[in-house]
């Protein structure tokens, strides 16, 4: 494993929190350290650009503004305020986790261990939470904060996950967990760019229009501006190879519910 001098490491952060002061971005999820208000950015932004997620995560707080009015609130509204962002689930995971949430008196979790243990939340997600809303010093490693590593301290674009959480754990300023993880995430999407570095991301984005996620949040737009679908015309609408399999899984999450040649939303909480 590559060594990190302390040297280096000032030399980073001085770097980074230089070019940070200037050049910041104003983002509202940036504005608080609630952990629930993170933990609704955080999930927005899994798979989606964070322009995009604005305006949506504006709206989201100003209809459910914590914890309780997302628990209570109807699968309709919940998913009319999430439809287009894409990945609906998503949406119904971060309401089972407000649900466990409330059943614990408003108490979230603290350590990465538990808060996986809650519904659609993984170890990036978790980090994340405790990084931005407890300032804890755990290493949160997204595409951005990968290729600024990679960059900075000239590794190898094959390290390990865990290689990698391990150096950038180690680089975390003492007490500044917080403003240390937003700098560098600034510092990746427009300074060190993957155009300018030349360092590729894990995985390359898959064409939108004709997938299986595309086709998932068709049918939920047209459930949401419609009582019910007629499978009949939804085939004829859709065609797409695996309509079958997809609204299948749909019914497994318990997102639709299919009956007699018809399909509508799973509408209660």
């Amino acid at each position: 494993m590559k060594k990190i001098t302390a040297k280096q490491r000032g030399k980073i952060q001085q770097e980074i929190f230089t070019w940070y002061k200037t050049n910041q971005r104003s983002l509202p999820w940036r504005t608080t350290t609630d952990p629930y208000a993170i933990l609704v950015s955080e999930i927005m932004l899994q798979q989606t650009q964070v322009d995009r997620v604005i305006p949506y995560y504006e709206r989201f707080m100003r209809t459910f503004p914590n914890w309780e009015a997302l628990a209570n609130a109807d699968k309709r509204t919940l998913l009319q305020h999430w439809s287009g962002l894409g990945y609906n689930q998503r949406a119904l995971r971060l309401q089972e986790t407000a649900k466990q949430i409330v059943v614990e008196g408003g108490r979230i979790p603290k350590t990465e261990e538990e808060l996986c243990k809650l519904p659609g939340i993984g170890p990036y997600t978790a980090c994340a939470v405790l990084a931005f809303a407890e300032n804890q010093e755990v290493p949160v490693v997204d595409t951005n904060i990968r290729r600024v590593l990679i960059h900075k301290l000239k590794l190898s674009e094959a390290i390990g996950k865990k290689e990698l959480a391990t150096i950038a754990q180690s680089l975390i300023p003492r007490g500044k967990s917080r403003i240390w993880h937003n700098a560098l995430m600034d510092y990746g999407a427009l300074h060190a760019t993957a155009q300018k570095t030349g360092i590729a991301s894990l995985s390359k984005q898959s064409k939108f229009e004709g997938s299986e996620r595309w086709v998932r949040g068709k049918m939920v737009k047209m459930l949401l501006n419609q009582e019910s679908l007629s499978l009949r015309e939804l085939k004829k609408t859709m065609k797409h190879a695996r309509l079958k399999q997809i609204i299948q899984k749909m019914e497994k999450e318990q997102l639709i519910v299919k009956k007699e040649g018809w399909i509508t939303l799973k509408e209660e909480r």
